[in-house]
């Protein structure tokens, strides 16, 4: 009996895309066969988004071809591409805060009638959400729920909408390690239903845990495909980023010197719940050290960098930097007392996205002799100025002049470390600083705190990965509901104690 060829669900052949300055994609080829996972692995910039978002119709191809179930099709717009079965799950979600998850899954929709039945459409969604494990409540508010729910909601409406094929672009980079294992569990369940889904991610243990195949992605080029089976993370690494990847950080002996920030009795009220932010918080930092702070995001971390920064105020407590009492210092004041800030919202907080790239470098320097002379900026003192941080930090930017909002996601957040590095004169507050980085760029960071803490400056180092932390740190404080469970050296703990005390189990508290 003659054997019948398999064919791919989704076929790219010799994509090319050029965008101005810049070479995204170059001959690309990939394929993904049903009831299959693809990990699509790459650095920052590699090119992993541009494939993807044309094969959702946001952009289109220079050249090439792309083939859904074995017939040609060209893709011009979303709504093409959801006919066809094919949906996105963005980094940045595509959702309306004060709408309910119902509200949002029908937005949009062209055969709704007028006065749509919702009782109908909320049993449906209910049982789409029973069926892969999405558990969602279509009448809850999306500004309420935590990231990992209005993920769920973004896959449930895609899913509600008849899509077969999923991509989800980064879907782990937000997610707490909980919520990550739950996503897995949802893809799996998915797949037993007959839909494929295409991963876009740059984390190595993730490619293993979530995929069957794997193809990476450099420079805008296809390097390898690979059955995830007969790889491991060590070869990923090399392979994305084209040479050895260091699994470990040189650093010099923990040697501590005086206090440079310290917190007595810090309480931050929450005006909408009963729980405070932060319940009497004490800690300090000393020169040449490095402070992780570990715990489930939503436990108090990103109200305890923001009272530190100056961005909340403290309702109990005092904060002192190298002695001097600043709790009611205002944010430009923490900033000239040294302290620099690499928040957790990089979209928000972090940059200006219609301003250059290089406008966002000097943010913290305009001011000073290196920029200005008196009021007047000087752009040539600017542009060398910007210059030297795109080299020294790897940002893939087609130049300086070019609006920081259309970088990639990791190049961003190069852009933000790299001015808050530099202009750091002494305290240096971390917020999830390798989030969203590939493993070269990550390195680099890791490698450019540490470089800050052996230059004898006070690190307060934010992550959700205890594996982060437990390289990176020399001294780990657990949160957990605004109060801190404990405070370990590094050598004097392991990961079960700290994963007990980020459930709330022991410590000291």
């Amino acid at each position: 009996m003659e054997t019948r060829e398999r064919i791919p669900v989704v076929s790219m052949q010799h994509i090319t895309k050029h965008f101005p300055g810049v070479l995204a994609n170059d001959d690309v080829s990939l394929e993904l066969y049903a009831g299959e996972v693809l990990a699509l692995l790459g650095e920052n910039g590699a090119g992993k988004s541009t494939l993807m978002n044309m094969l959702v119709g946001l952009y289109r191809p220079d050249s090439g071809s792309i083939s859904i179930r074995g017939e040609v099709q060209h893709i011009r717009s979303p709504q093409d591409s959801m006919a066809l079965g094919i949906g996105m799950v963005h980094q940045e979600f595509m959702l309306v805060g004060n709408m309910s998850v119902l509200e949002n899954i029908i937005l949009g929709l062209k055969d709704l009638p007028v006065v749509p039945d919702v009782a109908t459409i909320r049993k449906k969604i209910t049982e789409l959400s029973d069926t892969y494990g999405l558990q969602v409540d279509p009448d809850a508010i999306i500004h309420n729920l935590s990231v990992g729910e209005q993920q769920r909601v973004e896959i449930l409406k895609l899913v509600y909408r008849g899509a077969e094929i999923l991509i989800l672009d980064e879907p782990t980079a937000v997610l707490t390690p909980g919520e990550s294992r739950d996503l897995n569990r949802i893809i799996k369940k998915m797949l037993s239903q007959g839909k494929s889904a295409i991963f876009i991610t740059h984390k190595m243990d993730e490619v293993i845990e979530f995929s069957h195949k794997v193809q990476v992605l450099r420079r805008g080029k296809s390097v390898n495909v690979i059955d995830t089976a007969s790889v491991t993370p060590r070869d990923l690494a090399n392979m994305m980023v084209g040479r050895d990847v260091l699994f470990t950080l040189d650093r010099c002996a923990f040697n501590p010197g005086e206090p440079r920030l310290r917190l007595s009795h810090v309480s931050v009220e929450n005006p909408l719940g009963s729980r405070p932010y932060l319940n009497d918080i004490s800690l300090s930092i000393r020169r040449g050290e490095i402070l992780g702070i570990a715990g489930v995001a939503g436990n108090g971390q990103t109200q305890l960098t923001e009272v530190i920064t100056g961005l909340l105020k403290a309702s109990e407590g005092s904060i002192e930097i190298d002695g001097k009492n600043v709790t009611k210092c205002t944010p430009l004041q923490i900033i000239q007392t040294g302290v620099s800030h690499i928040p957790a919202d990089r979209g928000a907080m972090g940059v200006v996205g219609d301003m250059s790239v290089g406008d966002n470098l000097a943010m913290k320097k305009y001011r000073t002799h290196e920029l200005s002379t008196g009021p007047v900026v000087k752009r040539s003192r600017l542009r060398l100025f910007a210059d030297k941080l795109i080299q020294s930090f790897i940002i893939k930017t087609p130049n300086q002049d070019t609006a920081v909002k259309f970088l990639s996601g990791g190049n961003i957040q190069k852009t933000i470390l790299a001015r808050e590095i530099d202009s750091c004169g002494g305290i240096l507050i971390a917020v999830y600083p390798s989030r969203g980085l590939d493993v070269g760029a990550t390195e680099a960071v890791r490698q450019n705190l540490i470089a800050q803490r052996d230059a004898g400056s006070a690190v307060l180092l934010v992550s959700e990965e205890l594996d982060e932390l437990q390289m990176v740190a020399d001294t780990i404080a657990v949160l957990f509901e605004g109060r801190i469970m404990g405070i370990r050296k590094v050598s004097e703990t392991n990961t079960e104690e700290l994963g007990m005390m980020m459930a709330g189990v022991g410590g000291d508290a």
